[in-house]
């Protein structure tokens, strides 16, 4: 980004406003206000936060702020407020300008600072008033698929793409729809309004030339690594219609796909690292939920032999979260998504990261990683190899014995105690229970919950079980009178040491046990008392 002297001069021009902001600071300008002034702006839309300039002459006076480490504020600015600022440092006959260049907020998501949103009232700042805020959060994004493309015509779609949206519909029986005139057809499906042609259209079925002119950003990059390696080994490029590349892309991923032998007793059966149904799906939320105003970003595809990932241009929606990722529905470009339904290519509109959850646990493969999302991008890493191929064969031997359906959710959570061991808290405890295929450990209120010994015996690793399982009872009342014998004396302290997986309640019920049964005594008060052997031991 590079500003002009004619630039700046029209700016000096301008009257400060809710997107310009002049401040002198000839020598310096406090951080705090800074990342203010930051939020405020980008709340108000985005704008300029000029230093370096006198704010009621507009007129450049130079500025010491920051001198030397002004390159080093993106990267701090985006940790401490999730946007990207850029800062420009301008060379002027009257001294050195520096310019932050504030984008606005992410739509439903304004921007605050330690917990106080900002915004604008004349020259100052001040805290966001409850009914600004609640519209700020409130706010919804418009459709950008739904938009009407200036000069595009129907002409100016692809014909291929149009034949492959009359094979895909009638692939998937929709025949009647096939066979409509090209205008009719294009208008019952929402992608063009009178003459008038959408952005969905252009997306799906527009001429490459004209992808080429008006959104190059509608790009889908695919990368191939051996052994998950810094370069990549293969690389292509589709910016074309949607609708004409779509097999071709899964078909250039499949090129690479892998069998992994799957065997239960004398049953053969094979599982492929890369799930067609589940690499289609994520191929299709990118294009549906990317954020197409990013002009600069593509969605990009990368595979090796452990993942595929799967980026794509603009964060999460407002609301959803990678913790309900699954269940929460909505959709950035509404409209492609219902073309997408209506084609027979998902399911329901705006929804999808369920069925690819779905198929990588059903699979064996573990859960999907949403980790490395944020603010400007989704980035869904799905994986290809089975993680633990015991565990979801004794899932169907349990379905099939007691002739029960394990829901997505059942799976999700059965997938977390298997990666975590143990889990205090399971929405399904008690059908889990009631199967035997988890047991409880404890028997306070802080109980945690394991899978059962019978999935360690059928995966033949009851060490596994023993160890997670802990000492018995009756192994911990015995290590604790080894301990006071060989000490001579112990504080109730001394056993949080020995049993830091156990709450203090714990502990204390155990040596409340061992009292009773005149196996300890206990001598002192409660802060500075401490524990011996009873005499006759």
């Amino acid at each position: 980004m590079k500003t002009s002297a004619e630039q700046l001069s029209v700016w000096l021009q301008n009257q400060e406003g809710l997107n310009l902001e002049f401040k002198t600071a000839k020598n310096n300008f406090d951080r705090k206000d800074l990342f203010r002034y930051c939020a405020a702006l980008a709340n108000e839309g985005g704008g300029k936060l000029i230093l370096g300039v006198e704010p009621r002459k507009h007129m450049v006076v130079g500025t010491q702020a920051y001198q030397g480490t002004d390159n080093t504020f993106p990267n701090q600015i985006l940790q401490k407020l999730g946007i990207r600022v850029d800062v420009e440092e301008v060379a002027h006959r009257n001294g050195r300008v520096l310019i932050f260049h504030i984008p606005g907020h992410f739509i439903g998501k304004p921007i605050q600072v330690d917990g106080i949103y900002y915004m604008r009232a004349g020259e100052s700042l001040v805290p966001m008033d409850e009914q600004t805020l609640k519209l700020k959060l409130t706010q919804n994004e418009s459709d950008f698929s739904e938009t009407v493309v200036k000069n595009l015509r129907v002409s100016d779609l692809d014909n291929h793409a149009l034949s492959s949206l009359r094979a895909i519909l009638r692939e998937h029986n929709k025949v009647a729809l096939a066979e409509l005139e090209t205008t009719k057809l294009l208008s019952s499906l929402g992608l063009i309004n009178g003459e008038e042609v959408t952005f969905a259209a252009l997306i799906l079925l527009g001429k490459q030339e004209k992808i080429n002119e008006i959104l190059p950003s509608a790009e889908i990059i695919f990368e191939w690594r051996h052994d998950q390696k810094i370069n990549h080994d293969f690389r292509m490029e589709w910016r074309s219609p949607f609708l004409t590349v779509y097999d071709d892309i899964w078909k250039t991923i499949n090129d690479r796909n892998v069998r992994i032998p799957l065997q239960e007793g004398l049953l053969q059966n094979e599982i492929l690292a890369f799930n067609e149904q589940a690499i289609r799906e994520a191929l299709l939320n990118a294009v549906t939920h990317r954020d197409y105003s990013i002009q600069s970003e593509s969605i990009f595809v990368k595979a090796d032999s452990e993942n595929l990932t799967v980026i794509s241009p603009g964060g999460f929606l407002p609301g959803i979260t990678i913790e309900n990722v699954i269940d929460k529905q909505g959709s950035r470009n509404r409209r492609l998504a219902e073309v997408f339904q209506k084609l027979g290519l998902v399911e329901r509109s705006g929804q999808g990261m369920d069925q690819i959850f779905e198929t990588t646990l059903r699979e064996g493969k573990g859960l999907p990683d949403l980790s490395k999302t944020d603010n400007f991008q989704v980035t869904l890493r799905v994986p290809a190899q089975v993680k633990d191929k015991n565990f979801i064969l004794f899932l169907e031997k349990i379905s099939q014995e007691r002739q029960v359906v394990f829901s997505l959710n059942e799976i999700y959570e059965l997938e977390l105690l298997r990666e975590n061991r143990t889990v205090t808290n399971l929405k399904n405890k008690s059908k889990f229970l009631d199967l035997g295929i988890i047991e409880p450990i404890g028997k306070t209120s802080g109980t945690k919950y394991m899978l059962s010994r019978k999935y360690y015996v059928y995966e033949n690793r009851s060490g596994v079980y023993t160890r997670i399982q802990g000492l018995t009872r009756t192994h911990k009342k015995e290590l604790i009178l080894k301990h006071i014998q060989r000490e001579r004396k112990a504080s109730s302290k001394d056993f949080i040491d020995v049993f830091p997986e156990l709450k203090p309640k714990d502990i204390s019920n155990i040596l409340q046990e061992l009292r009773t049964s005149k196996k300890i005594f206990f001598t002192g008060n409660k802060k500075e008392g401490f524990w011996t052997l009873a005499e006759k031991m």
